[in-house]
């Protein structure tokens, strides 16, 4: 009895743990995807797990995210029940894929690049900070 109650635990513990919970993205239509709804939805532990890691990316997430914080109630959910509404998709060589989109909350329109490291697509922010300035 001992043995099943510490095995049930240690189930419950894994399924617990988000970033084993989301799939890996399996192209880079996936990975914006996957990045830009569950940005929408307020979802960060699921957004950061399709970000590409490194200190400038870490910065614009974490302002993004603030910036989501702030908003009212209303405007929280008016994204959550935003679609995405995919304008192009252009790979620019195996490696990394331009994804230019809106969303139907606020229409602005938006681009990330996704790159494949190491067979993983991930989103990288820098692009749409250029494009903002």
């Amino acid at each position: 009895m001992k043995k099943i109650s510490l095995l049930l635990i240690a189930v419950a513990l894994f399924g617990c743990n988000n970033e084993t919970s989301f799939k890996k993205a399996e192209d880079a239509q996936d990975a914006g995807r996957e990045f830009i709804r569950a940005s929408l939805d307020g979802n960060y532990d699921k957004a950061r797990f399709y970000l590409y890691p490194d200190s400038t990316n870490e910065f614009l997430f974490t302002r993004w995210k603030r910036d989501y914080e702030e908003l009212s109630s209303d405007e929280k959910s008016k994204y959550k029940d935003a679609d995405i509404v995919v304008l192009n998709i252009h790979p620019e060589n195996d490696s990394v894929t331009t994804f230019k989109y809106f969303n139907s909350y606020k229409k602005d329109t938006t681009t990330v690049k996704i790159l494949r490291i190491k067979n993983e697509w991930l989103v990288d922010l820098k692009e749409f900070m250029k494009i903002q300035k």
